[in-house]
């Protein structure tokens, strides 16, 4: 398991055309074992530009050194990013993953079958001369984003689970219980850097995202995340309480969290919202 974090857990995002705009942003992040697994696969970043979770595939060789190198390539990029400013360019993301790959590739090359992880977060970006919010997602670990009370899931999950609910086959509430449901179509690693799905956000002041494995979801029903999410606990403190719950509720898995707070936000008339 590898966590990349910052001991402070504040920043405020400005862009030169608009310095005055600002996105403020608080976060805190926590990962577990949980009960029944050996050794934790997952892989966290929280830094100032780029949140994210990634899932070492289980059951597949070295999945905590596969999942290492896609956080560990996302924070060299926030790091770079941080000496002018934080924020991103979208291409970063492509980048990182495709050398992330490579280091997979490299640093695996022994096992029988390969090894992959799933990536998904939020990296704050430049979009209508403001900062603004770029989720990203390949595989099943998920992002969600609390808004007046109301948890909506924003990245779609590229599983075989997912496939049968769009094609009107299994009912969304079904997905967790399906015998399938571990089953993912896309992955980063396996000697490819597979394109990534993003969805471009212009945050309001008062949301709250949650970026996580699924030893989160498979674990903890969407209406006690809302519940635990909605509290008045910092992202710090909600992380470790969600991932508490995981474990509680039975801990078949990893689980790894970070917890995303938008304090402020500038305002863009008709943002435009793509997820």
């Amino acid at each position: 398991m590898t966590e990349i974090t910052s001991a402070k857990r504040t920043r405020r995002f400005a862009t030169k055309a608009e310095p005055k705009r600002a996105l403020e942003l608080a976060w805190g992040s926590a990962s577990d074992v949980g009960r029944k697994r050996q050794v934790n696969e997952d892989s966290v970043v929280a830094l100032p530009g780029v949140f994210a979770v990634a899932d070492g595939l289980g059951g597949h060789s070295a999945g905590d050194v596969a999942s290492a190198a896609a956080v560990t390539r996302l924070a060299e990029k926030a790091r770079a990013r941080s000496r002018s400013g934080g924020l991103l360019d979208p291409k970063d993301l492509e980048d990182a993953f495709l050398r992330a790959c490579d280091d997979i590739t490299l640093q695996t090359a022994g096992a029988a079958h390969g090894s992959g992880t799933t990536v998904t977060g939020i990296a704050v970006v430049e979009s209508d001369r403001v900062p603004a919010l770029l989720v990203f997602n390949i595989g099943d670990s998920r992002v969600y984003r609390l808004r007046d009370g109301q948890l909506r899931q924003l990245t779609v999950d590229h599983s075989y689970v997912q496939e049968l609910v769009d094609a009107g086959e299994l009912a969304a509430e079904e997905m967790e219980y399906h015998p399938d449901a571990n089953v993912i179509t896309r992955a980063l690693g396996f000697g490819e850097a597979p394109p990534h799905d993003s969805w471009l956000l212009h945050p309001e002041p008062g949301d709250r995202f949650l970026v996580c494995s699924d030893g989160l979801t498979r674990e903890v029903p969407n209406a006690e995340i809302a519940k635990i999410l909605g509290g008045d606990a910092s992202p710090r403190d909600t992380a470790t309480t969600l991932v508490a719950a995981a474990n509680e509720g039975g801990g078949r898995d990893n689980v790894t969290v970070a917890v995303v707070d938008v304090l402020e936000a500038p305002t863009t008339g008709a943002a435009p919202e793509t997820a």
